[in-house]
Order: structure tokens, then sequence, then C-alpha cells
């Protein structure tokens, strides 16, 4: 284990804001951090911080990293058991390498395993769950349970994990045989062409309600290309917001309501954020 104090948490932001936090702890084993979470009282798993947004004010936070936490155990049988530290890059190659099917159209997204299964990420039709037996959670008792995908609430962008802010430590999956190389090569031609890759940005910012794209009503309210600050909608990906390398987190903050704002009195429609905030 390794406790670092008064961290730059903008390195650890795919948006590229981010203050000084109180602490950042990086945990090496599941024992330390059932052990380290028995001493504090507040604290915030974080992993790329690529769905994130944070203060960037002083953050009297004490952050947990799982990066160390990225093994993958092979059972034979396209099943397979994964810790939450590994980026899902990693596990799409592991993919390749060893002929396993199921998420190449999840390839490219830019988390780690634990952050996809916490908040249930998918693309293209495809949902991680899609390919998951049970997880490895410890949860508010501080108790590590494996808990079958049977016995979990799972929705859109939603789990029960979420919603009881659990901690991932793992999870169990099981891929068909036969990796689709060229699904995996197109799918990453479009998130290149179709996403603003290139800027920092969170992803997603709302999600798609139910019956409609968040990004089509955005462009409807003519909110695409909108920009307050060193924030701006993206003209690459109208559901996205980049960061021009000046943007603060206010500003951030600003064009989110903005955008709500204008999407609501234009369709009626409530967008409800993806992306987590912490102030």
């Amino acid at each position: 284990m390794e406790i670092l104090e008064k961290y730059s948490m903008k390195k650890h932001s795919n948006m590229k804001i981010g203050g000084e936090a109180k602490k950042f702890i990086k945990i090496e084993n599941k024992e330390e951090l059932k052990d380290i979470l028995k001493t504090l009282k507040s604290y915030f798993i974080i992993g790329n911080g690529t769905n994130t947004l944070l203060n960037d004010k002083f953050l009297d936070v004490t952050f947990i990293s799982l990066k160390n936490l990225n093994k993958i155990t092979n059972f034979g049988n396209g099943k397979i058991n994964v810790e939450a530290g590994l980026d899902f890059g990693k596990l799409i190659k592991y993919m390749a390498e060893n002929n396993l099917s199921g998420l190449e159209e999840l390839a490219g997204i830019p988390g780690t395993v634990g952050g996809l299964v916490f908040m249930n990420g998918g693309a293209y039709g495809k949902e991680i769950f899609d390919y998951i037996e049970s997880v490895e959670i410890l949860n508010e008792e501080k108790e590590i349970r494996v808990i079958p995908k049977s016995e979990l609430k799972i929705d859109y962008r939603k789990t029960e994990i979420k919603e009881n802010n659990w901690i991932i430590i793992s999870a169990n999956f099981k891929f068909d045989k036969g990796y689709k190389k060229e699904l995996v090569k197109e799918i990453q031609e479009k998130r290149e062409k179709n996403q603003p890759l290139e800027m920092p940005n969170l992803g997603s910012t709302f999600k798609n309600p139910k019956g409609y794209f968040a990004a089509r009503l955005i462009i409807e309210a003519g909110a695409q290309g909108l920009k307050i600050g060193g924030a701006q909608m993206s003209m690459k990906h109208p559901n996205f917001i980049v960061n021009d390398g000046t943007a603060t987190f206010e500003d951030v903050l600003n064009l989110i309501a903005e955008v709500k704002k204008k999407v609501k009195e234009t369709s009626g429609v409530e967008l409800e954020r993806e992306i987590i905030i912490l102030k």
C-alpha cells in the first residue's frame, strides 16, 4: 500500500480538471482494501477518471486506486476472472489473444473493468453484464461477497452495485469462442470518426432517455457547439463535452445546466447525467 498526501488529481482526470486531494491511496490487494476502509469515513474509488468530473478546488476526500488489482485468471471454457483495476482495453487484447468473443462492441471504451461493471457500461447494443456470471464486491459492512448476476438488479447504465456504492473487486465472465477482429476494427474506426478522442472529455455526458437519443435532442435544441468558458459541446459528437485546455469545473457544470435547460424547453425531455460529479 502506498499513501500520498496533498495529491494532484488532474492527472487522474480524462477531462484534465481536478484539484488537490487530501490523500491518494494505492491498494495492492483486496485484504488491504478491506483493512484501510475500516479506518476511513470518506473515500472515493477512482479508476481512469474517464466519466468522473472532479472539482478543481481542494478535495477533502481520500481517493483509493485499485489500478494494481489488474490480474486475469483463466479457468478454461471461456470462463475468466478479471480484477477491477484492469484497463478495459487490456481485457479486449486478452480476448483477442485467447480467441474469446462477446464484448467486441465495447472496444475502445477507455475505462477500467471495474468502472464499466459499476455502471453497466455498454455500446452499440451490447452491455458488459451480457457476459458476466458473478461479481466480487466489498459491501457497506466491509464484507467481501461474490454475488451471482441473477441476484443483482441491472438496468441501462445502472446497477444495484452503483446504487449501494459497493466496491467492485473482480468480475467472473463467460465468453464465447471466436474473437471478431474485423468488428473491433470497425468499432474503433467509428469511435475515431465520431468521437472527439483527440481532446479531453468524459465520454457521453447524458444517458439516452427512453425512446430518444440524447445527441439528437441536443442538436434539435441548438446546443451542439455551445461553449461556456473552455468547455464546449463537441461538434464531432454533440453528447460529449470537450475541454479546450482552459475549462474549469464551473465551466462544465454551467454547460451541463444550460444544455439540460435548452433540451427541456425544446422537447420537454429531462436529460439525466451519465457522468459522475465529485464536488
